[in-house]
C-alpha cells in the first residue's frame, strides 16, 4: 500500500473511534436536551440547554425532586421534563387548597411556583397509590404543567426515565449543577 492509502485507512479507523466514543456517550452516560415550555419555571426557563445524566440511575433509583427526563407516549422524540414528587408505594393526593399529601402527610417542599388551583389537581385529588416501578412527577410552575396529575402523562415507569437533569450548561450566565433541597 502507498503512504496515501495508509493515511486515508488511518483516518477512517479514526473518525470510526470518535463516532463510536459519541454514540457510547450519548446512549449510556449523558446528552444534551433543551427545555421547551414553561412547565419548570422558575427553576428551568425555556430554552434552557442541559446534559441529562443517563448513568447515575443504573447504579441507584431516582429520588425525590430530582429532576427527570421521560418520553412522552404520545409523539416520538418529544420528552418531558419534571420532578419527581412520590416514589414507588406510596400514595399522593392533592386536596382542593393545593395542599400535596404523601402517605397522608403534607409534603415539605419549596419547588412550586405557586399554590395549586383547585381546577389544577386533576387525578390527585383522590389518592393515586404508586406501584412498585411507578412515580409521580410534577413541573414546578404547578398551574402551567401537564403532569401526572393529567391522565395524559400519568404516573411514571422506572424503565421509562430516561435519566436525571444534571447541569444547565445554557444560557452561561445560570450555568450550574441541577441540586434538589
Amino acid at each position: 500500500m502507498n503512504k496515501v492509502m495508509k493515511e486515508v485507512i488511518s483516518t477512517l479507523l479514526y473518525l470510526a473511534g470518535v463516532l463510536c466514543l459519541t454514540w457510547i456517550i450519548i446512549t449510556f452516560v449523558g446528552q444534551r436536551t433543551q427545555v421547551s415550555g414553561a412547565s419548570m419555571e422558575p427553576t428551568l426557563d425555556s430554552g434552557d440547554n442541559l446534559i441529562v445524566d443517563k448513568i447515575t440511575y443504573r447504579f441507584r433509583d431516582p429520588e425525590r425532586f430530582d429532576i427527570i427526563v421521560f418520553p412522552w407516549k404520545y409523539e416520538e422524540s418529544t420528552y418531558y421534563i419534571k420532578r419527581i414528587i412520590g416514589l414507588p408505594g406510596e400514595t399522593v393526593q392533592i386536596d382542593e387548597n393545593g395542599i400535596i399529601y404523601i402517605n397522608g402527610e403534607v409534603l415539605q417542599e419549596s419547588y412550586g411556583r405557586e399554590v395549586i388551583k383547585a381546577e389544577y389537581v386533576g387525578l390527585a385529588s383522590e389518592p393515586i397509590t404508586l406501584g412498585e416501578d411507578e412515580y409521580f412527577v410534577m413541573g414546578d410552575n404547578r398551574n402551567n404543567s401537564t403532569d401526572s396529575r393529567s391522565a395524559m402523562v400519568g404516573n411514571i415507569k422506572r424503565g421509562d426515565i430516561i435519566g436525571r437533569a444534571w447541569i444547565r450548561i445554557w444560557p452561561f450566565s445560570k450555568f450550574g449543577i441541577l441540586k434538589h433541597q
